[in-house]
């Protein structure tokens, strides 16, 4: 009985101070990757925005590590007053589906806010590989059996399915190495310590811009503008092959619904700002647009999506 009292004057509490002056301090937004990844950018190319709609700063702050879980784990057990938050991504939805006893539900022990972007992903080599194309590369792969390696965020994440999926759509294996990031691995296939990569364009686009890297083709439904040059999976005859990385901003899941309707009403305020969508358009970041209903039904739909793509995959939980 206590606890229950204690918890609705600690809730109206913070719902008061909500409708009445929020926010009344800095804001902070965990990413789950380090910084130069999809999830990365997309937050720090907002943030500024948000900022300056909300009247306060806004902090974003890199926590990796186990495919973001380190970082959801954080904000769920964070105060759940709208000053921490979490960009949410596609990882999320498919870590239920890979990792044992997660400590949480990120379905239902979150709040949804608003989704901000989408990136899709592009299949890069190192110039040193002898593949000016996906066929060149898959004949290369058949050649040399279990002797190509590809990189990714980490195991789970989008780029790693991405990976698995071209090898079971391509008919060959390409050997997978995990990192912590998207940015640590295009360092190593820079370096030639590895074969390929999916990258998110916002990643891989000053890499092939500057030659150190070459794009074979991009996993979006079309072509982007960023690399107009470059044809995607679909025009390569590989169906159905559209992964990206999309993000989502969510808060704890207490969090007074006066402040997830003000966060939401700004995000979208956000999105039309020249401010946003030139640097969005400049990184190969597609605005992706919908309130705490919409996030909530993409978290749900991907959950269920990729459950089923990784049971049919055999690929099993560890």
């Amino acid at each position: 009985m206590l606890a229950a009292l204690a918890a609705w004057m600690y809730g109206g509490t913070v719902g008061a101070a909500a409708a009445g002056g929020y926010p009344d301090h800095p804001i902070k937004i965990l990413v789950g990757f380090p910084p130069g990844t999809a999830a990365d950018t997309t937050t720090r190319l907002i943030a500024p925005t948000l900022g300056t709609l909300l009247g306060q700063s806004i902090v974003v702050e890199n926590k990796p590590g186990a495919s973001s879980t380190i970082a959801v784990d954080a904000v769920i057990h964070a105060a759940p007053d709208g000053y921490t938050l979490f960009m949410g991504t596609v990882s999320n939805t498919v870590n239920p589906a890979l990792i044992k006893d997660l400590p949480f539900d990120f379905e239902t022990d979150l709040a949804p806010i608003a989704l901000v972007g989408t990136v899709p992903n592009v299949l890069v080599v190192h110039p040193s590989v002898r593949a000016a194309s996906v066929a060149e590369l898959v004949a290369l792969a058949k050649a040399r059996p279990g002797q190509l390696t590809y990189g990714s965020a980490g195991t789970g994440t989008i780029l790693h399915l991405s990976g698995e999926l071209f090898n079971a759509m391509a008919g060959v294996k390409l050997l997978h190495v995990p990192y912590k990031g998207s940015s640590q691995a295009m360092t190593d296939l820079l370096g030639g310590q590895i074969t390929a990569m999916f990258a998110p364009v916002s990643t891989a686009l000053p890499h092939v811009r500057a030659g150190t890297v070459r794009a074979l083709a991009v996993t979006g439904a079309a072509r982007t503008p960023v690399l107009p040059e470059v044809p995607t999976m679909l025009e390569l005859g590989y169906a159905k092959f559209v992964t990206g990385v999309w993000c989502g901003l969510v808060a704890p899941k207490a969090t007074p619904r006066a402040v997830i309707d003000r966060l939401a009403a700004v995000v979208e305020r956000a999105q039309a700002s020249p401010d946003v969508t030139g640097p969005f358009a400049a990184q190969g970041i597609d605005v992706l647009r919908g309130g705490p209903d919409a996030l909530g039904r993409t978290i749900h739909d991907e959950t269920v999506k990729w459950a089923g793509v990784l049971e049919r995959a055999g690929v099993h939980r560890e």
